[in-house]
């Protein structure tokens, strides 16, 4: 196992939670194993690739979900104007593209990535109800290019991590032999 169950963050967590507990502590266990899959690696691990020609790794990953949690609470939900963290324009995919073996860049990564999730936190737990509406006029969020509640981004969110986590399992499996949890 990646790390004894005893010591686990994501366990034993609310078990009969209302509907925003189960969402919250869901989105909450996914960011604690994104963290758990790049715990105690290096700037040069964080920043191997999988296989070519992708250009996925953790480090990217770290940077992606700080650049989907900054377009979901800050753009989208609280209607922040505010410039992307890796990405632009001419760069699409600067998230990943700019993942270099560097320590620097890494500190850089997850201070964006925890910036962006106590923002999100914070929002969430001062919303007045799930109920309330972000604009995605641009239909990034999947949204079909209209609103979306809190819940269905809380629940996106939670899709988002699910999937990249997937990919952190096989990227730390490659690096260190570390199997998924």
């Amino acid at each position: 196992m990646f790390i004894d169950l005893e010591d686990d963050p994501r366990e034993n967590g609310p078990a009969l939670g209302d509907e925003r507990t189960t969402l919250v502590e869901a989105l909450r266990c996914q960011r604690l194993t994104l963290e758990m899959k790049c715990s105690g690696l290096d700037a040069e691990a964080m920043a191997r690739r999988s296989v070519e020609p992708s250009t996925m790794s953790l480090l990217g990953l770290v940077r992606h979900l700080a650049e989907m949690e900054r377009a979901t609470f800050r753009e989208m939900m609280s209607g922040q104007d505010v410039p992307r963290l890796f990405c632009s324009d001419t760069d699409r995919d600067g998230d990943f593209d700019g993942a270099v073996a560097d320590s620097q860049v890494v500190a850089d990564a997850w201070d964006a990535w925890r910036a962006e999730v106590d923002f999100a936190t914070r929002f969430v737990a001062e919303a007045p109800s799930l109920d309330i509406t972000g604009n995605d006029p641009l239909n990034r969020h999947g949204s079909g290019g209209g609103p979306m509640s809190l819940r269905e981004v809380l629940v996106g969110m939670i899709e988002e991590y699910a999937r990249h986590l997937g990919h952190a399992d096989l990227l730390r499996e490659r690096i260190d032999g570390r199997l998924g949890q």
